[in-house]
């Protein structure tokens, strides 16, 4: 029953946006074969953008679990409008706006009129895009481990000696620093400064973030979970997840229209997805899922950080996120709890 009512939505929204993709395909090429295969592409996206965000649903699981009723309808309407409309369509163009100097409606026409200079000019931001998301996701996940009051383990003896690092979050500063300056040393001038600043915008982004959460409820540690601070909090992290996938779906095709329509579909359902989760109470029941979500974020913040100067193709990325969620979902069903 849940199921049905928490997919009935997005089956909707899939139905209504794949209408609008025939549509569009039609009145652009006006023949069946291309059209279906804009349908394909927009099928592909949607499933993509799942397979990548599976992580970030459970995390927004752990977090939606014990935020106020009143805070979970604001993450699930006024989010998804960013989620959907901020991140997957304008960001991208936002992004060619800046670098291209061009304005809004300038920007739209160009990913409509000019596809394959589009890709580039979002492509040669991903330096930036890297840095800033990167180095976030590679707190939030280091700010899990490092959560001191945090009493069970997953991977035992690595996870007991994170918990030890409490004093401050210089330590998980100053780790992203390095790897940023590590990088960067392999860049030319230019992109180096940029890509160090994004990095630093992302760090600065989520040290407000935690001081929010923490001027609220009291204390620092660990991942906000309730209010104000949370919400902010899983928006900048699920567009810290959907940077990435927007520039990996012009590996499927250099449309922006399918790729906002496509990757849009995928949203939707994480969104619903997490809900299940909150629902059916699935953190609870395999109390080491999150565990596998958490070191598949730091192992994906790291690899952003990293591929502004070595490239990881997206399904490696993917296929690491889904063997540390599945090895904490095996030992959920297995795996005898493990205490301090």
């Amino acid at each position: 029953m849940i199921m049905q009512r928490r997919f009935a939505g997005p089956a909707l929204f899939a139905g209504i946006c794949l209408a609008l993709a025939g549509v569009y395909g039609w009145h652009e090429t006006g023949a069946a074969g291309a059209t279906l295969r804009m349908l394909w592409l927009v099928l592909l996206l949607a499933v993509l953008e799942v397979s990548l965000s599976f992580d970030n649903a459970v995390v927004n699981a752990a977090v939606l679990t014990g935020m106020a009723p009143r805070w979970r309808h604001r993450f699930l309407t006024w989010g998804m409008a960013f989620a959907v409309f901020g991140t997957r369509i304008a960001f991208p163009l936002v992004i060619v706006g800046i670098t291209a100097g061009l304005g809004p409606i300038d920007a739209v026409a160009l990913s409509l009129n000019d596809p394959a200079r589009y890709e580039a000019i979002v492509g040669a931001a991903h330096g930036p895009i890297a840095g800033f998301g990167g180095a976030f996701l590679t707190l939030v996940g280091l700010a899990f481990f490092t959560d001191g009051g945090k009493e069970l383990h997953w991977l035992g003896w690595i996870e007991r000696h994170l918990t030890k690092i409490t004093f401050g979050r210089g330590v998980a500063v100053a780790l992203v620093l390095a790897v940023a300056l590590l990088v960067a040393r392999g860049l030319p001038a230019g992109e180096a400064r940029d890509y160090l600043l994004a990095a630093a915008v992302g760090i600065a982004g989520f040290v407000a973030v935690e001081a929010l959460t923490a001027t609220m409820r009291g204390r620092s540690a660990g991942p906000p979970r309730s209010g104000l601070g949370a919400f902010l909090y899983l928006n900048v992290l699920d567009a810290s997840f959907s940077l990435d996938g927007v520039i990996g779906a012009f590996a499927l095709t250099r449309n922006m229209v399918i790729i906002a329509i496509g990757l849009s579909i995928g949203a939707v359902f994480v969104r619903s997805l997490t809900m299940v989760m909150v629902e059916r109470q699935t953190l609870a029941t395999y109390r080491y899922l999150e565990h596998g979500a958490f070191w598949a974020i730091l192992v994906l913040g790291l690899i952003m950080l990293l591929s502004a100067s070595v490239p990881v193709p997206e399904p490696v990325t993917a296929l690491i996120g889904a063997v540390l969620i599945g090895g904490g979902w095996w030992s959920s069903r297995n795996k005898p709890l493990s205490g301090p």
